[in-house]
């Protein structure tokens, strides 16, 4: 005896989902979990993450199904919608967590891991800081050299908070290319 696949329209699935049908839900994950998840994972380029965000994504989709309106568009789109927003909150929420505290440790990391036998003097620095771009030098010097804050400076500037961050993480990025081909040199020098 063959077992039939129970199958809904998308009507159907929305009236069950509106219920708090437990097969109607089931059957929202088994046939769309999917889709959302290669969704989720191109935006945080992280399986881990994105399979906590697919937890919450359902569970926002779950509490929030009473606000859906078939009149604004498909089932999919909505739910989609739901987690891209979900992802790119998420996204905003670690990079505000990404301080740099002190650049010359965030200088020193190359590839991702801490070169400890570099060590660069002040006047060093100043001279790597000097191949910048002026607004990204002028960042530098301010946060690095005479101790300003990201928030002193968007102040002392006039430029969004949101600004001097992207120049920073783009200058810190240009520090660590220059460094990194300064290890390269120097090792091949060594070697």
């Amino acid at each position: 005896m063959a077992i039939r696949k129970v199958t809904y329209t998308e009507e159907e699935l929305v009236a069950l989902l509106k219920q708090n049908s437990e097969a109607g839900f089931r059957y929202l994950y088994d046939n769309y979990a999917g889709a959302l998840y290669t969704n989720i994972v191109k935006l945080v380029k992280d399986e881990e993450r994105a399979n906590d965000l697919m937890q919450d994504v359902f569970v926002k989709i779950w509490k929030n199904m009473q606000n859906y309106n078939p009149d604004k568009g498909r089932l999919y789109t909505w739910m989609l919608n739901i987690a891209k927003n979900s992802s790119i909150d998420f996204l905003r929420l670690v990079e505000n967590k990404i301080e740099i505290q002190d650049i010359s440790t965030a200088v020193y990391e190359v590839d991702g891991r801490v070169s400890e036998e570099i060590a660069l003097t002040q006047s060093e620095m100043q001279e790597l800081v000097s191949k910048l771009r002026p607004d990204r030098k002028q960042l530098i010097d301010l946060a690095y050299f005479e101790g300003y804050t990201q928030e002193e400076i968007a102040k002392n500037l006039a430029i969004p908070l949101g600004t001097v961050k992207t120049r920073m993480r783009s200058a810190l990025q240009e520090l660590r290319n220059y460094l990194s081909s300064f290890v390269l040199i120097i090792l091949y020098i060594l070697l």
